[in-house]
């Protein structure tokens, strides 16, 4: 793994994908009946994903997890791999199988029979394939190595595409619906509108007759499109725990039953109460399949950063097996395996070169535009992709341990995460279908008793618009949506949210707290400036120099002698080599005497530095350290070394600055070298010379002054002495080319190297909750101005009764409203928003 790649600790919970929700009420249902598994330390639910994270804990049962979701009336999906063993299991082959599988957290079942070298896993959890195979070949079974592939055949290691399914088969039912709705709509809502048309009609068709015509296109949409609302809706409805569908049912099931009664028995109703509402039934259908699809459309875009993820997944390898080179199935690759990258090729799992050379893109991971050079011994990641060159690398890392595979794996970990402002959201949610019943039986009671003729047809229409017109899906989707948006823009932009939390916290940091070193500067010493004597040539100065340091095993010597051969110059040996502690280090370069160190060595040798006195104060109120040579007993140059500021330093500062942040600076460093850092940058406060427990009490210092208003602190950080300060800020953001220290102790982690990742992450914050802000307002006072609308409040006063045609259209877009909001947050201009 490359020295900028993110380092994340691989984390096991299980996610898996459950069918059948349909809405907000089914989240609280489903949560609740995974969390009373034994076993289950955690579950959580993300409706607009459709999926369960539960994180396992002592005891765990995947099949008793199954059977508990089936039970509560949902479908889990489990990801189902055959593996072939080299020989066929003996008598005792399946329970020996069986107690090699026993361990794999997600299992739910395994089959395998004797004198048969085939073994179906079926598990929960991605990577399945790669855990059964390690942990079949730990107990000592051999597996047969997969065949060799045509690249162009291999296909996805992961499917992201449910939501593409689902529109599928919704628009296929939406299509049906409409074509049979047409004519019962044109046929009854015609007449209404242009009541010549309704004579005529008459007048064509025996009233009777049409009313048969209508109940067979009726019954058609309801028992055919329709009928996944009945499916789910009536078992919910009779098992006492009604969602959506329940209400979708109720309604239609209502019109359509009534209109049934007055086709086929008219008598049994007040001749002024015979009405028929087929027109209405279809149409509901018809508009909240319309809805569905919308949303369904939406929910895959919500996943657009997963699946931009999984595209970067290698499909194929090269290996060297057998004395042959095949190409097989990335996730048949093997820890220990010798791959062949051939130029343009993306690199197919985590490794070492062993041989060849090449500048490999490694932007997706570290955001460094520039390609990094690849020799023997450099690490490379998979995902990355290789460019003219070609080399061999060993395979380290696969399947779920590699970079790439632990950055998805936290990204939905990101977007399945629950924000404290979810769970007034649930609690609410939880009491809202049946408490929308009830207003649709007192509005349906009421309307009864007090109601203007016809009283039946007045009171049933009222309470299906209540039914119908309740929209709890907006409720349901308003924060996972956002959420699923913001943390994949997020994830673009180079951060990935660890601590579901922090998503939230981060929103309300007012101040931020920042570590010098590899933070605010590249945390590598560079040569910056060379001054020279008369008479002396740069080049050759710098030669003798770097000549002399390779020698020294100073971290400044190291600088020197870097920044030297990144000029193109020559490093000549050096003989007669001595080093004086605490002062410099001399040698014999191309038989001239070369002396490097601090101006005490100068003096110590008799040579005056007072030519480069005022070059010297110059560079050290830069923070720049200054360092001399001389050659052959005269001084001939000063040079200076420094931590350079990054780049984008100055513009994230001024950027936070803008966002009203106060900025403050914790360092180990020497106060006069980090108020020289802090000027340039922008920084006005700035805490020196303290150890990692001291940057601890400044933190603190600093919390205890923003808690008089409310604020919340923030750290940035990526070494092992940040990971105190960390873990004490109320947010920490560890910097991705950091330590692992660091990395574990934060909540974001910043997968590039720049500051304005950090900006970039606070700003996603901001507008991600202003957006679940937005989507709450939406869907809360679209049910509490609508639902009274639909029970009939302005009748008395108006004489405006809402149809449930109109229900359905209003319930449809509302969803679909929440949607097209939360989508916003992947072009919203997060320096507009700050």
């Amino acid at each position: 793994m490359s020295d900028t790649a993110v380092r994340i600790q691989a984390a096991h919970p299980l996610t898996i994908e459950v069918e059948g929700m349909s809405c907000a009420s089914c989240v609280r249902r489903v949560e609740n009946a995974a969390a009373k598994v034994p076993g289950v330390a955690r579950s959580s639910v993300n409706f607009a994903s459709e999926s369960l994270t539960v994180e396992p804990g002592e005891g765990f049962s995947a099949p008793a997890l199954a059977d508990a979701i089936r039970k509560a009336g949902y479908q889990p999906k489990a990801e189902s791999v055959t593996l072939t063993l080299e020989e066929p299991l003996g008598a005792e082959g399946p329970d020996q199988v069986k107690a090699a599988l026993g361990g794999l957290s997600g299992l739910v079942s395994v089959s395998a029979a004797p004198g048969s070298a085939a073994v179906t896993v079926e598990a929960f959890g991605r990577d399945s394939r790669q855990a059964a195979a390690k942990a079949l070949r730990q107990s000592g079974f051999l597996l047969e190595r997969p065949k060799a592939v045509a690249p162009e055949s291999a296909g996805q290691n992961h499917g992201h595409s449910h939501h593409d399914e689902d529109a599928g088969r919704l628009k296929r039912d939406l299509v049906i619906a409409a074509v049979l709705t047409l004519p019962l709509f044109i046929g009854e809502m015609g007449g209404h509108l242009y009541p010549p048309f309704h004579h005529w009609l008459m007048t064509v068709i025996d009233p009777q007759w049409l009313h048969y015509t209508y109940f067979v296109l009726a019954t058609a949409v309801i028992f055919g499109p329709g009928f996944r609302f009945l499916k789910s809706g009536i078992p919910a409805l009779l098992r006492g725990a009604p969602e959506m569908n329940a209400l979708v049912a109720i309604g239609v099931l209502a019109a359509y039953l009534y209109s049934t009664v007055t086709t086929f028995a008219p008598h049994l109703l007040p001749v002024a109460s015979r009405f028929v509402y087929f027109e209405a039934a279809t149409v509901i259908v018809t508009l909240i399949l319309t809805g569905r699809l919308l949303e369904a459309r939406a929910r895959g875009r919500t996943g657009a950063a997963i699946q931009r993820l999984v595209g970067l997944q290698a499909k194929t390898a090269r290996v060297e097996r057998d004395g042959e080179t095949v190409d097989i199935p990335a996730d048949a690759v093997e820890v220990g395996d010798i791959l062949i990258v051939r130029p343009g090729e993306r690199i197919a799992v985590d490794g070492q070169v062993i041989d060849g050379a090449s500048n490999v893109d490694e932007s997706m991971m570290s955001g460094e535009p520039l390609p990094v050079e690849k020799t023997a011994g450099a690490s490379v990641t998979g995902g990355t992709i290789n460019g003219t060159g070609s080399f061999r690398f060993r395979a380290e890392k696969v399947g779920a341990d590699t970079m790439l595979a632990q950055v998805i794996r936290l990204v939905e970990q990101a977007q399945g995460a629950k924000l404290p402002i979810q769970a007034m959201v649930d609690r609410i949610t939880a009491w809202f279908v049946p408490a929308v019943m009830a207003v649709a039986a007192l509005t349906f009671l009421v309307w009864l008793l007090v109601g203007p003729e016809p009283v039946v047809p007045h009171a049933l229409v009222a309470a299906v618009a209540v039914l119908i017109i309740a929209c709890p899906c907006a409720m349901g989707l308003a924060t996972p949506t956002s959420i699923m948006v913001g943390t994949g823009r997020a994830a673009d932009l180079g951060v990935l949210f660890r601590k579901g939390d922090a998503l939230q916290d981060l929103q309300a940091v007012t101040h931020v707290v920042l570590d010098k070193t590899g933070t605010v500067t590249r945390g590598r010493p560079e040569l910056t400036d060379i001054r020279l004597s008369e008479g002396f040539e740069e080049e050759a100065v710098l030669s003798a120099i770097a000549a002399v340091e390779a020698r020294s095993e100073h971290p400044l010597a190291e600088a020197i002698v870097a920044s030297v051969r990144a000029r193109g110059l020559a490093v000549p040996a050096a003989e007669d080599v001595q080093a004086a502690a605490g002062y410099g280090i001399e040698a014999r370069v191309a038989g001239q005497r070369i002396c490097v160190g601090a101006d005490r060595f100068m003096q110590r040798l008799g040579l005056s530095v007072e030519a480069f006195k005022a070059e010297a104060e110059g560079l050290a109120d830069d923070g720049k350290t200054p360092i001399y040579a001389a050659i052959d007993g005269r001084l001939a140059a000063i040079l200076a070394i420094a931590d350079p500021v990054k780049p984008d330093s100055r513009d994230a500062i001024r950027r936070l600055k803008a966002m009203g942040l106060t900025v403050a600076m914790v360092t180990g460093d020497n106060r006069r070298t980090a108020e020289a850092v802090a000027a340039k940058v922008g920084i006005d406060e700035v805490v020196a010379e303290v150890l990692p427990a001291g940057k601890v009490e400044a933190l603190r210092r600093l919390k205890a002054q923003s808690r008089q208003g409310e604020g919340r602190i923030a750290f940035v950080g990526d070494g092992i002495n940040d990971a105190p300060a960390l873990a004490e800020a109320d947010i920490g953001l560890a910097i991705g080319t950091g330590t692992d220290v660091a990395i574990e102790s934060a909540d974001v982690v910043l997968s590039g190297g720049s500051l304005t990742a950090a900006v970039d992450a606070i700003a996603v914050s901001r507008a991600t909750m202003r957006n679940i802000r937005e989507n709450l307002f939406w869907a809360f006072g679209y049910n509490i101005v609508l639902i009274p609308l639909a029970a009939g409040a302005l009748y008395p006063a108006f004489g405006i009764q809402l149809s449930p045609m109109l229900g359905a259209g209003a319930m449809a877009l509302s969803s679909v409203f929440v949607l097209a909001n939360a989508l916003r947050l992947k072009t919203v201009n997060l320096k507009e928003s700050q």
